[in-house]
């Protein structure tokens, strides 16, 4: 990305040099777009027109890469919105369950503090005449006395440990109380971090729509300027554009980055991928939106969760990063060049193996992928892109 961007500065650099007393400006300029004039006046120069058609070409690639490094952005924090919408799920659901252990404990806590004063008023009631004085008073009776003695111990045993298994279970009870308060306030921070997190998303998606507007109308009046200074039609001026800005996300990187194997994985099972790729496409066209899983919205992970869904297969939560950690507990990576269809590939801002994957696609084959990029794009098929591309592949269906 900061060759591409030093190569774009050095072109436009050179351009402001050749043009000599033409009123051009760099793209470094208060205004750096070429106006009709200058377009019209390099026309009639072929030194110009080369070094005019450059400029314009290269503040096209500049801001091609700003659109690139929103829309990266944009799905990096996606991908933490999702990251934080699961961890407040499974906050909420300990919270749930504490709840239950908590009503459960109470209930046999008063159980045990109604058997234990039950059994405390029957001793006090049936010891009060004393046992000493019934055994002199009837000795005749003396074994049978004996026999209530005994019975009294047992009994005295037996409350002792009721008495400790209610202290327990109160005890018992009062730990999960303090859990359950523990937990609503974790509760209550991951709803926030969740809740910023989704602000910070959306407020990404919206500078990205605000700069692909803005380079739509750019575009249009760099395609006519470039068809004028070419004698080409705009249709195909168009064409030659958007090879430029397919070039630009491309990163300028040669193919996928090779990594060693780290275990067996069997081929995938055909069936299953077949399932998954005939949902996903399914969706072609649909509109992606933050946390959409269908039926006809999607953001990156949710495509990818329902498809393989639809074959029967769990791929982890709706999150990138969750799916890549998925597979690798499961032993199903693969380094990136033995990929095959059916496998999904994560984009990540760092080459480190535990980092956060900001973004993940299907893999086709022939180098061609199924994605739900970013708000400005619908669910389609492209060619694969190898900048930020992780070094390892996941094979659900092995």
């Amino acid at each position: 990305m900061k060759s591409l961007r030093k190569r774009v500065l050095a072109s436009v650099m050179v351009a402001g040099l050749t043009f000599g007393g033409i009123a051009v400006q760099s793209a470094l300029a208060d205004r750096p777009y070429p106006s009709e004039q200058e377009v019209q006046d390099a026309r009639n120069s072929v030194t110009k027109k080369k070094a005019m058609i450059e400029r314009i070409q290269g503040i096209i690639a500049d801001l091609t890469v700003e659109q690139v490094d929103l829309e990266k952005t944009a799905m990096i924090k996606a991908e933490k919105y999702n990251q934080a919408r699961d961890e407040e799920a499974a906050i909420a659901a300990k919270v749930t369950e504490l709840e239950k252990k908590v009503a459960a404990a109470a209930a046999e806590a008063e159980q045990a503090q109604t058997q234990l004063a039950q059994i405390a008023s029957q001793m006090w009631r049936d010891g009060s005449a004393g046992t000493s004085l019934n055994l002199f008073l009837n000795s005749d009776k003396a074994g049978n006395l004996l026999y209530q003695l005994g019975a009294q111990e047992k009994i005295a045993q037996s409350s002792d440990q009721i008495y400790k298994s209610a202290i327990q279970r109160q005890q018992y009870a009062s730990s999960l109380e303090s859990q359950l308060k523990d937990a609503k306030a974790e509760l209550v921070i991951k709803t926030q971090e969740a809740k910023t997190a989704l602000q910070e998303a959306e407020a990404a998606a919206a500078e990205l729509r605000t700069k692909v507007e803005e380079q739509k109308a750019l575009n249009r009046t760099f395609t006519a300027q470039l068809a004028t200074l070419e004698n080409i039609s705009e249709s195909l001026e168009q064409q030659r554009i958007q090879g430029l800005i397919d070039e630009a996300r491309q990163n300028n990187l040669p193919g996928p980055i090779d990594a060693p194997s780290l275990y067996d994985v069997g081929p995938p099972s055909t069936d299953k991928v077949n399932i998954a790729f005939a949902f996903a496409k399914q969706q072609l066209g649909e509109r992606y939106v933050l946390g959409g899983m269908g039926p006809n919205i999607w953001d990156c992970s949710g495509i990818t969760k329902a498809s393989y869904a639809a074959a029967g297969t769990y791929i982890g939560t709706h999150s990138a990063t969750n799916q890549f950690y998925n597979m690798a507990g499961k032993r199903r990576l693969v380094p990136i060049k033995e990929a095959v269809p059916g496998d999904l590939m994560w984009y990540s801002y760092t080459e480190d193996f535990n980092g956060d994957k900001y973004h993940v696609v299907m893999y086709l084959g022939d180098g061609m992928m199924l994605e739900a990029p970013n708000p400005m794009r619908t669910v389609r098929i492209v060619p694969l892109r190898y900048g930020d591309l992780f070094r390892y592949a996941g094979r659900p269906t092995p």
